[in-house]
């Protein structure tokens, strides 16, 4: 069992585990317990009724978070001529057509978004080995393959997350860090629970949304009330 100090474990004295918290109490609860002397990132975790085995029940999209990441978000995009320009414009860190694709196979890997214009795609494509194992393969899906690249950065900047269901079920995110105000941690949890919502798959039948949980990065986490949380969107 790990053991943890004298802080964490005040900090846990004052959240009852049994208890289901509304959405506010549990982030304050959760945001004052963590101990940590860095700026800790908030998460929230939210266990899904699907299997996502089944490509019906998979759970994936993206939310733009109303009060940001918190993080500096740097994007590459791949396009070229009028749409290079755009995305240039539009604030992105790295663009670029072959030269770029040439660089991301020497091990050029700076970045944490990566958008490409459809008809870069066929090059990007043989970049699959190289940026889908860090989750950074451009998605029609996801909103990464698009025509409309200045807007994909300036949400990228702005704070869109992507999320996606685990294997068990569960939904893990960083919702912001712990500076953030109670107010500002509440706008991203409801966007983020808004957009799972909205995505649910027509063949689940029954519960949805199991449980919720936040906490930061190392301190304890709270219980939320779900009846009361998913009351918001009715």
């Amino acid at each position: 069992m790990a053991k943890h100090g004298k802080k964490y474990n005040a900090a846990r004295a004052n959240i009852d585990r049994a208890k289901l918290y509304p959405l506010e109490d549990g982030i304050k609860l959760a945001r004052d317990g963590g101990t940590a002397k860095f700026n800790e990132s908030f998460d929230i975790a939210v266990r899904l009724n699907v299997n996502p085995k089944y490509n019906d029940q998979m759970v994936r999209g993206t939310v733009v978070l109303p009060a940001g990441t918190g993080k500096e978000v740097r994007v590459a995009v791949f396009a070229k001529g009028d749409k290079a320009n755009e995305a240039i414009a539009a604030g992105a860190d790295f663009v670029g057509a072959e030269d770029l694709i040439e660089k991301v196979e020497g091990g050029f890997l700076d970045f944490d978004k990566a958008i490409a214009t459809p008809d870069m795609m066929g090059k990007v494509g043989k970049l699959g080995k190289i940026l889908g194992r860090k989750g950074l393969m451009p998605n029609p899906k996801l909103g990464t393959v698009t025509i409309d690249v200045a807007g994909a950065v300036r949400e990228s900047k702005a704070g869109r997350i992507e999320f996606r269901v685990e294997k068990a079920g569960v939904v893990h995110a960083s919702i912001g860090k712990k500076a953030f105000t109670p107010e500002q941690l509440r706008d991203n949890a409801l966007a983020l629970v808004e957009a799972l919502v909205k995505a649910r798959p027509a063949s689940v039948k029954g519960t949805y949304v199991k449980s919720v949980g936040v906490s930061t990065t190392m301190g304890p986490g709270a219980k939320i009330d779900v009846n009361e949380l998913l009351a918001r969107f009715r």
